[in-house]
């Protein structure tokens, strides 16, 4: 089994039956034993449609379960199920589905945004936290809350790193004329 059909087996598992897989044996050895951050790209196309629909992406920039096929086992349900943009998907929407599959590195901190290219990277993009004396500031996890937006490589019409930076600012609700901004890259392994 491959990626792509690992993700089709867990959305249609769950959507159909209500169940989460686990991991088949018959995967890849590097799926099974290695961690990395992975996005869920779910594309809807009837036949009466010229063009795919986006239908559902969530993932994880940074790897959060026991390997490569339990991310994208969880980011697949998540994305048919979760993503705030559509509604979860139904049991007559399945024949209909694609699915991309990204793998990504770790995300490495960008220095000058000549480091930068869309067409190969990925970019993850946060404010830097700057304290309020005047207010109480929520701590998570040991960590003061910050906002972020990430954008995935080659998407099409980001071309350039200004608008690719634009995209995931307006994703994660940032003002880059009002915060400092941290950016970050990653590259992926695209399967579809």
């Amino acid at each position: 089994m491959n990626l792509i059909g690992l993700a089709k087996l867990s959305i249609e598992s769950y959507i159909k039956e209500g169940k989460i897989i686990l991991p088949p044996k018959n995967l890849p050895e590097e799926v099974l034993n290695k961690r990395a951050g992975t996005f869920v790209t779910i594309n809807k196309q009837l036949p009466t449609d010229s063009k795919q629909q986006l239908r559902g992406c969530i993932g994880t920039y940074l790897p959060l379960r026991q390997n490569i096929a339990e991310e994208v086992i969880s980011n697949a349900i998540a994305a048919a199920t979760e993503d705030y943009r559509f509604g979860p998907v139904q049991e007559e929407e399945l024949p209909y589905l694609t699915y991309t599959i990204y793998i990504l590195t770790p995300p490495e901190l960008v220095k000058d945004i000549k480091e930068l290219n869309p067409k190969k990277y990925g970019i993850i993009v946060r404010t830097r936290y700057i304290p309020d004396v005047n207010k109480t500031d929520v701590v998570f996890n040991g960590h003061l809350s910050c906002k972020s937006g990430l954008l995935l490589p080659d998407l099409e019409g980001v071309n350039i790193p200004e608008k690719q930076i634009s995209i995931a600012c307006q994703k994660g609700d940032i003002d880059p004329q009002r915060e400092k901004i941290i950016i970050y890259r990653f590259s992926v392994e695209k399967y579809q």
